[in-house]
């Protein structure tokens, strides 16, 4: 049985299986580490394995003289030569003792991927709350801002899952986007969404859809308007693919419809989508839970003000920053 180390500063380690046949190259377990992930320098891993940063499957600390071992488990802790602090504040909402609410600002990731490590939304919570075995049921782009849910107890964790599984829980969302008074409100986006040629994008496909998402309108304001948007599918990037395949996209969005180079982060022009409210049927208590965000967009007005609308092929408007 593998025992992972503890979590260090609210982040767990990750895994390796080490391969089953051991190439020539591989006299030790360093030789491997840094042909495998060769974009962290062999001297980095040489560190991490002498601070005990890298374990085995029985958790314990492996020195950077280690052989290979065919088949053998690793544990190794991410770590990052600098990270930018993210001047902006997560709020807890509502906490049992399986179940925690998060109120995300614009900009947090969820979890930690590439630059991102300490400044995230589960390891701020674990760091603040002591809670290591916390795990996001679900998730929502760095982007967006809104509520997250987080199982808490492992042994009741399947049991939240299965309600994502089963699109058992109500999602409602609010963004900003051009209005088009031609559309006919309400309408419902039903598409194929699959991988787009750059990774960091999805698109629309031929096919029969696997996403459908209701659109409505709340307010209007000259060119612009706030939406009601209600996914009853969760691929990724959904909204903002919907939204901009119907000419819509999203003020601030700097993914769709066009991809523009990741410059730092303007915290004054967040793009314009937030998670709002969540509902569902607790699977604990068999109480209903509803959650509802703290947070709001920008007044029209203001986005008006502080978003440049340009022109943009096939769509009837494209929103960006100014």
């Amino acid at each position: 049985m593998s025992l992972a180390p503890a979590t260090r500063r609210g982040v767990g380690p990750s895994s390796v299986v080490l391969p089953a046949v051991c190439d020539p190259a591989w006299s030790t377990l360093l030789d491997f580490l840094s042909a495998r992930f060769a974009h962290i320098e062999r001297s980095a891993w040489a560190q991490r394995m002498a601070s005990g940063s890298v374990c085995d499957a029985d958790g314990k600390a492996v020195a950077p003289d280690a052989p290979f071992c065919a088949g053998a488990r690793i544990h190794y802790f991410r770590a990052l030569e600098s990270e930018a602090p993210i001047p902006l504040q997560e709020t807890v909402l509502y906490r049992d003792a399986h179940l925690l609410v998060a109120d995300k600002p614009h900009f947090l990731p969820v979890i930690p991927s590439g630059k991102y490590l300490h400044e995230t939304l589960l390891v701020r919570l674990k760091n603040r709350l002591g809670l290591d075995d916390l795990v996001p049921i679900h998730r929502i782009d760095r982007d967006t801002a809104g509520l997250v849910l987080f199982s808490i107890d492992p042994a009741t964790r399947n049991a939240y899952h299965a309600l994502f599984r089963a699109q058992a829980v109500e999602k409602h969302y609010e963004a900003i986007a051009p209005w088009n008074p031609d559309l006919s409100w309400p309408l419902t986006r039903r598409s194929r969404i699959g991988s787009a040629p750059h990774f960091m994008q999805q698109t629309e496909l031929d096919g029969g859809p696997n996403s459908r998402t209701e659109i409505a309108p709340l307010e209007v304001h000259g060119d612009l308007a706030r939406y009601a948007l209600r996914p009853h599918t969760g691929l990724r990037h959904q909204l903002r693919v919907h939204m901009s395949a119907l000419g819509l996209p999203i003020a601030g969005d700097g993914i769709y419809p066009v991809l523009t180079p990741e410059a730092a982060p303007n915290y004054a022009r967040p793009l314009q989508l937030l998670a709002k409210t969540i509902a569902f049927t607790d699977p604990i208590s068999g109480q209903a839970q509803r959650f509802e965000s703290q947070q709001t967009l920008k007044p029209l007005a203001e986005v008006r003000t502080h978003y440049a609308i340009q022109a943009a092929p096939g769509t009837v408007c494209a929103l960006s920053p100014a």
